[in-house]
């Protein structure tokens, strides 16, 4: 990074994102017209502490319809090419139970498996320095390579109906959850994937939220900014706003049965990578020994994710009853591929902090 002019990675993504910087000298005193200017901070963990605009009003409609602007979202793969889909998906769980997969293509969770393919990457509580812009790329051929069925079944199909350009894709990650799983706020980190970000949903419908806040012990979700429906075989796009300004989240009560979603994207060239002697690193030719299953063969509670933490929530919405109007969204533009590669040139301000951590 030293070559590049930044030594701290979080220099490098300040840098990419400017207009975060004037947005917030423009609104620091609170003086645009009212008091929504005021910042007030949470805790979304114990070691974690951002700002965020108070959630209230017009700045909130404003703020749900420049996410908007960042999605588009296609129907695209028919039941029967799911099913198929689908069939693979469960192939790749079974590799992963029987340990045919190199150590870092497989990342287990409480109800949620992570599997990377293509290019793996460091993030939460693998990170020995936490926080924006720690994030690192494994070395190459230290996780599997991308099946070919994800090629012939998925990206060709994507390719063919205008969502990516030939050769976009270069990492494929296969995120499979249980009832009452989840994956907390995050934005993917910037300075690994370039945008934009595409999901292709399967198994089941569930709905991708944006601008939630997760408190902990027990875990709870404040009322999002947005709420996005994505069906079985639906694909999203994010780039834009939707990608870089704002966090999304797959909240606990939103997988009411099991759901899988293939990410796929695209790594930027200058994405730093582990040092070779990292103790994280091993031989990219070693076979693990078959590792334990540890949710696959677990009868999931399908009403675990309807139980305190929903009623944490529910008082939340009662206090903001105004906000329930604007959960509905439908986005498509022709031109949609374009817009996101024009983005970092005409990118709107935004006074919302985000927070980048595990996804």
């Amino acid at each position: 990074m030293a070559a590049s002019g930044y030594s701290d990675l979080r220099e490098k993504l300040k840098s990419m994102t400017p207009h975060r910087d004037e947005h917030k000298n423009k609104y620091a005193d609170g003086t645009n017209g009212n008091e929504k200017g005021r910042k007030r901070k949470f805790r979304e963990s114990e070691d974690d502490e951002f700002d965020h605009s108070d959630d209230n009003g017009e700045p909130r409609e404003q703020e749900a319809r420049r996410v908007k602007s960042g999605i588009m979202q296609k129907s695209i793969f028919s039941p029967e090419e799911c099913a198929r889909i689908e069939e693979k998906i469960d192939e790749v769980v079974a590799s992963g139970e029987a340990g045919l997969y190199r150590e870092h293509t497989v990342d287990r969770a409480p109800l949620r498996n992570k599997y990377f393919f293509g290019e793996g990457y460091t993030y939460g509580a693998q990170l020995e320095k936490r926080g924006p812009g720690q994030e690192r790329l494994y070395r190459k051929g230290e996780v599997d390579d991308i099946p070919g069925w994800v090629h012939e079944l998925v990206i060709k199909r994507l390719v063919s109906d205008g969502v990516i350009p030939e050769g976009f894709v270069n990492s494929a990650v296969i995120n499979d959850y249980q009832p009452g799983g989840c994956i907390v706020s995050h934005v993917d980190p910037l300075h690994i994937f370039a945008r934009p970000i595409v999901s292709v949903s399967f198994f089941s419908d569930s709905a991708l939220c944006f601008g939630c806040r997760f408190q902990f012990k027990p875990i709870r979700v404040s009322e999002p900014v947005l709420v996005l429906p994505v069906r079985r075989g639906s694909v999203t796009v994010l780039s834009g706003y939707a990608a870089d300004d704002i966090t999304h989240c797959i909240r606990p009560q939103d997988i009411k049965e099991r759901r899988a979603v293939i990410i796929l994207r695209k790594t930027r060239p200058d994405a730093p990578r582990l040092d070779t002697d990292s103790p994280l690193s091993s031989s990219p030719t070693e076979r693990p020994a078959p590792l334990k299953a540890k949710r696959s063969h677990r009868r999931a509670d399908p009403d675990a994710a309807h139980r305190p933490r929903v009623l944490e929530m529910d008082k939340e919405e009662n206090r903001h009853p105004s906000l329930s109007r604007h959960r509905r969204h439908s986005s498509s533009s022709e031109n949609y591929w374009r817009r996101g590669q024009d983005y970092d040139k005409h990118r709107e301000s935004s006074g919302r902090k985000v927070k980048m951590r595990r996804h």
